[in-house]
């Protein structure tokens, strides 16, 4: 899954829970971790990790792939509320996935 497609998945209405159990991710987990394929680029694929198995690295291999930590569930999914507010719904999904984007790579 890329940036873009988590995007399209939750501001179309998607469940966090639902989200989780299609990606075998412990719901109970403190928090799920946003990770991108290195080197980063805007279309890499994503993972998703249980912090108590990233350990909060920065950086993270998992079957010989090392990812970088965009950013955590409860930021994206903040960042997806405030999207679909009134002030911010005229932003496009691939708007929205540019700025985490470069919240990310520019500003963590």
């Amino acid at each position: 899954m890329k940036l873009l497609e988590l995007v399209n998945y939750f501001r179309s209405g998607g469940s966090y829970e639902e989200f989780c159990e299609s990606h075998s991710l412990d719901q109970e987990s403190e928090v799920v971790e946003i990770y991108m394929k290195q080197p980063l680029k805007i279309d890499n694929e994503l993972a998703f990790f249980e912090i108590e198995k990233t350990e909060g690295n920065f950086e993270f291999s998992d079957n010989g792939t090392t990812y970088c930590n965009l950013f955590d569930f409860y930021y994206f999914l903040d960042a997806i509320e405030d999207s679909n507010n009134e002030e911010n719904q005229s932003f496009t999904n691939e708007e929205i996935a540019k700025l985490l984007y470069n919240y990310a790579i520019n500003d963590a």
